[in-house]
């Protein structure tokens, strides 16, 4: 019995043992940057190169375990390796960094008119002919696209460019053949499916097909054809079109069911670059890191360097402090505002009083114009969370016939309305909680429901909780526009201050990301839902995903416009022509928050809401190069291999005998970090200096500067020289500027505008001031 009992003991420790090996040789993800140049003379190519730098590691590499060879957006390659094998790889010859895989998640028409680019054809003004030098192609990196929709048709335009080498993708779904408006189409799901595993494809294509409707609608937004007769079950009826609806598009699927891998992304922007799109539109984010370990920031500074401009969104995760993705400065980083349009809808209660909130419902059950019983969803759960009406949570025997008010937060707000349905509820009325404010986003739910804001939604619990017997009914109203104040900043909108670089502001400006219409895939319904069995050819949904290709296709405009432009100067037109305050009646008021319905800031808002039919003559523009980025990164103290890392090259080298400051960034706005010695204010005077040259790019003129500050109290603001004259375009100039400021208690915040104007042009840059 005890050999027994011995022999038992060691097998469970040769168990444990292999256990523990089996953790450690658990293989993950990992991005390898190599430096190009070194590149040993034995081998015939990079590719090469590469698999040897891969088995000098692993005894059991095999061609399986490279995902991908990079060339274009950073040299090197995407492999499985062990914590180990990784460690071991970062310190091989040629190796400038190793980094894990990220995992990136989605960040989920009246628009032309309330731009004011709409005129016969959306952008004619400023959009030149297609098939000529200027032709455009975006390429957005989502979920695909859905070939198949009208906003894809290429009715009017020219043949591809002859310099166009993207290609269209047909996979295993039978993707429809690309045309003169959908160039090309490829997918990248090794990344996806080395995490994740295998590929469901009975529930997602592996094709650059949209399983999901984010890249349909997204591509559309940037860059669609105009389609007359465009709504979503009557909604915002009329012509939808993209912001450059003369460019062509290309759609790169890098975004899946489980997420979108910073292994896929790289891939699909090295093809993207190496393609010809001449903008990038990413509505994805994975949160704020260091540079030289955002696999995005690496990937936009290569296209930037190649004459790419990268449009990303900032984020959902407003409306907190420091929640934006995507900061770094080469990439142009886009919040979400609302457009003049609603979809109103009355939550009418059984004691007369009526409540105003949104709904896009418009199914064939409305509710009966007579009140019905309402209750509260809490009081009709066993759970803690029961208010928020997660699935199994209801009770059917309480809530059967009645309308359910629930809660927003944790769960998709078009499940809670599919959990009532389920549940035997008759129609939900949605409450904000204080993390959303007044803000309003419609949704086409799949019963009667209507969505209010946080004081309307806790007047309608107060009825519910006081009344004996409370009743309500609600009453759809369809589509208002002329809506005042708009825009308005999203609650949801990722904001400031920068995390990652205090002194960069971000995000850049907002564009229109509140209930937008655009195209929509054939394989979901419009919550996308798998219970939503409804198909439609157009949706509305709202975020900052839908603001950032507002901006790729403005971005676009302005390219084709001034082809010679580089990615920085099309972004400094956007921001110094943007807009922080309404304009009418006697004077200007600053644009609002949705979250509190005070004025907003920079911190929110940027530069502002962009403005194109302004921004195609911006007279000046702040432009910036590779060099002035690798500057950048030198202030930050960015090792040499941390620059390599990003820049894709050791050739870029810091000098021993230059000072570098982050305030010589040439950035269309200004972000000044104080650092306070204690909290309690007071203390010496500090002086943070800034210097910024603009390039005429309009007519001979002389600018003169003015400054106005707002909550800046202490804040000095010298501008030096305040008038510069221009005399031919190109031509460039430097100014000066000096904050003095006596120390501040920690967390204060302040703001204002510089603005340099010859009488016709308003250059215009927002100031930001933290004390840290």
């Amino acid at each position: 019995m005890r050999n027994i009992g011995m022999l038992r003991a060691l097998l469970l420790a040769l168990a444990a043992a292999a256990a523990t090996v089996a953790a450690a040789e658990k293989r993950k993800t990992y991005i390898v940057h190599m430096a190009k140049s070194a590149m040993p003379a034995e081998y015939a190519d990079h590719a090469e190169w590469y698999g040897a730098s891969l088995r000098s590691v692993s005894a059991s590499a095999s061609p399986a375990m490279m995902l991908y060879a990079y060339d274009t957006v950073l040299h090197g390659f995407s492999a499985r390796l062990t914590p180990q094998e990784a460690s071991d790889l970062a310190c091989a010859d040629g190796v400038l960094a190793v980094n894990p895989e990220a995992r990136y998640e989605l960040h989920t028409t009246r628009t032309p008119e309330f731009l004011g680019i709409a005129g016969g054809d959306a952008g004619q003004g400023l959009f030149p002919q297609s098939g000529t030098a200027a032709d455009v192609v975006v390429g957005v990196l989502d979920t695909g696209a859905w070939p198949e929709s009208k906003s894809y048709d290429d009715a009017g335009l020219a043949k591809v460019p002859a310099w166009w080498k993207g290609a269209c993708e047909a996979g295993a779904s039978g993707f429809a053949a690309c045309n003169r408006k959908l160039v090309g189409a490829r997918f990248f799901s090794k990344g996806y499916e080395a995490a994740m595993g295998p590929m469901d494809t009975d529930r997602e294509s592996r094709s650059p097909r949209d399983d999901d409707g984010h890249g349909t609608h997204t591509s559309s937004t940037a860059a669609g054809a105009a389609v007359p007769g465009a709504s979503l079950f009557g909604f915002a009826a009329g012509t939808a079109r993209g912001m450059a609806p003369r460019a062509r598009v290309a759609v790169y699927k890098v975004c899946w069911l489980g997420g979108c891998f910073s292994s896929d992304i790289l891939a699909g922007m090295d093809a993207a670059v190496a393609d010809g799109c001449g903008v990038l539109s990413l509505s994805l984010g994975g949160g704020a890191a260091d540079y030289s370990r955002d696999s995005v920031a690496i990937g936009a500074f290569a296209a930037t360097e190649q004459n790419v401009l990268v449009s990303c969104s900032a984020g959902n995760a407003g409306p907190g402090s420091s929640t934006l993705s995507n900061v770094a400065p080469w990439i142009t980083t886009v919040g979400a505002g609302t457009l003049d349009r609603d979809f109103p809808a009355y939550v009418v209660l059984g004691d007369g009083k009526n409540y105003t909130g949104v709904s896009l419902y418009s199914g064939n059950k409305p509710l009966p114009s007579a009140p019905i019983p309402i209750l509260y969803a809490a009081n009709a759960s066993n759970s803690t969370a029961g208010n928020l009406c997660m699935p199994g949570t209801l009770m059917p025997e309480k809530v059967a016939g009645k309308i359910v008010v629930c809660d927003r937060g944790v769960s998709a707000r078009v499940q809670k309305g599919l959990v009532v349905r389920d549940a035997g509820g008759a129609g939900m009325v949605l409450s904000n909680t204080a993390a959303n404010g007044q803000e309003l986003v419609a949704d086409a739910h799949l019963l009667p429901a209507a969505g209010v804001g946080e004081r309307e939604g806790t007047a309608i619990k107060s009825y519910v909780a006081s009344d004996p017997n409370p009743t309500a009914t609600i009453v759809v109203a369809g589509t208002q526009v002329g809506v005042r104040p708009s825009p308005v900043v999203a609650a949801f909108s990722s904001r400031g201050p920068n995390m990652v670089t205090p002194e960069i502001l971000k995000p850049d400006m907002i564009a229109p990301g509140v209930n937008i219409l655009a195209a929509w895939t054939g394989k979901a319904g419009p919550t996308g839902l798998e219970a939503d069995t409804r198909r439609v050819a157009f949706n509305i949904i709202s975020g900052t995903s839908m603001s950032c290709p507002h901006v790729s296709g403005l971005a676009a405009l302005l390219r084709s416009a001034h082809p010679e432009w580089s990615p920085a100067a099309v972004r400094s037109a956007l921001m110094t022509t943007a807009y922080a305050s309404y304009s009418g009646g006697s004077g200007s008021s600053p644009l609002l928050d949705a979250a509190t319905g005070e004025a907003a800031t920079p911190f929110d808002y940027g530069a502002g809401h962009v403005d194109p039919a302004r921004a195609v003559d911006p007279g000046l523009v702040y432009d910036l190069g590779t060099r002035d980025y690798v500057d950048f990164l030198c202030a930050l103290k960015y090792s040499s291999t941390m620059i390599a890392a990003v820049a894709r090259s050791r050739e870029y080298a810091c000098a021993e005998n230059k000072t570098y400051s982050v305030g010589s960034l040439n950035y269309p706005s200004f972000s000044v970090a104080y650092s306070t010695a204690n909290g309690d204010g007071g203390g010496d005077s500090t002086t943070v200096t800034h210097r910024r040259t603009l390039t005429n790019v309009g007519e001979a003129g002389t600018y003169k500067v003015s400054t106005s500050l707002a909550d800046a109290k202490g804040v000095a603001v010298d501008v030096e020289p305040t008038e510069l004259e221009f005399t031919s375009a190109g031509e460039k100039k430097s100014y000066t500027v000096r904050f003095t400021s006596k120390s501040q208690p920690s967390g204060t915040t302040g703001f204002g505008r510089l603005v340099w104007s010859d009488g016709k042009h308003s250059v215009a840059s927002p100031m930001a001031f933290t004390w840290t």
